[in-house]
């Protein structure tokens, strides 16, 4: 059965890596006899990058565009794109030309074996290791409290079923942990080896602030995926333990005052159990109140941030 394929890339600043990506697109799509389209997103890019995809436009109607009025980032330059995407399979792929579309049949074949989305794995990595270090260390927590074994989640080459790309909620770093969102939701996740070019072009947009926005996000990735439909049990626990221990103190408290007509100059000690009595009855009372609010939450929208689309 033929499918139609959209490729995502988004891109800030790869005014040089454009056409030469393009062209390795297609030259291994047409191999592939698959239709197909191309999804740019212009993430606030300052050097010639959408004059580059206008260019391609003008002589590809495939090629689509959406630019954004400045850099907002990975997440939503994904989402955006997938919203998009009117392909059965999607990939997205970085504009570096690092990952190489040569490689894009290994995905279409594991995917054929049942998988939902293949994740690329760059087992061998052209990279500082100002970046590679801290990606090892990420991915490995990662694995170890999600138990999702994807070695490389921060690899911006992947392959998806469109359910999966329509399925999915984007912001801040989570498109780092999409193969873990993927999984919970009971999708198929898969890995394939892919090999890493070193970088032709300009110099990487990240920095270590990432690492620490991605270390927020997976704690944020680790609760959604464990507690989202049951969000008064993470709440609820914590909130019955501080609170038992704050009761507790409170009944010693209240034997001594009994028993001795003082509380000895216990006074931190009842302090501590009023005010962990406090936060128990906070934490319930939050899981309560989100066990509300998770009904009607709706999709995230960030269509506001495109200024034009070109289909």
């Amino acid at each position: 059965m033929r499918q139609r394929i959209s490729f995502v890339i988004p891109a800030k600043d790869e005014a040089d890596s454009i056409k030469p990506l393009y062209q390795e697109i297609v030259l291994v799509v047409k191999k592939t006899k698959h239709d197909y389209e191309i999804i740019f997103i212009d993430d606030g890019s300052i050097d010639n990058t959408l004059t580059e995809i206008q260019k391609l436009r003008k002589r590809d109607k495939r090629v689509k565009i959406i630019k954004h009025r400045g850099n907002w980032g990975k997440s939503v330059s994904l989402q955006n794109g997938f919203n998009q995407a009117r392909g059965d399979i999607v990939f997205t792929l970085d504009a570096d030309l690092q990952d190489n579309p040569k490689e894009v049949p290994k995905f279409l074949d594991k995917l054929e074996k049942g998988y939902d989305l293949v994740s690329g794995w760059k087992k061998v990595r052209h990279d500082p290791l100002s970046k590679t270090f801290p990606s090892k260390i990420g991915n490995f927590v990662t694995r170890l409290f999600t138990r999702v074994p994807v070695h490389d989640l921060n690899c911006g080459f992947k392959a998806y079923r469109a359910q999966v790309v329509k399925s999915l909620n984007l912001y801040g770093e989570l498109y780092k942990y999409i193969p873990v969102l993927a999984q919970k939701q009971n999708f198929k996740v898969g890995e394939v080896v892919v090999s890493h070019r070193p970088r032709k072009f300009g110099k990487s947009k990240f920095g270590w602030s990432r690492n620490v926005k991605g270390f927020l996000d997976m704690l944020t990735v680790i609760f959604l995926t464990g507690y989202l439909r049951r969000p008064a049990h993470f709440f609820g626990t914590a909130g019955i333990i501080f609170t038992s221990m704050g009761f507790l103190i409170g009944l010693y408290i209240t034997y001594l005052r009994l028993a001795t007509g003082s509380i000895q100059n216990r006074h931190p000690l009842l302090f501590l159990g009023m005010l962990l009595i406090i936060i128990g009855i906070q934490l319930i009372s939050t899981g309560l109140l989100a066990e509300i609010i998770i009904y009607s939450k709706e999709k995230v929208d960030y269509s506001g941030f495109i200024e034009e689309v070109f289909e």
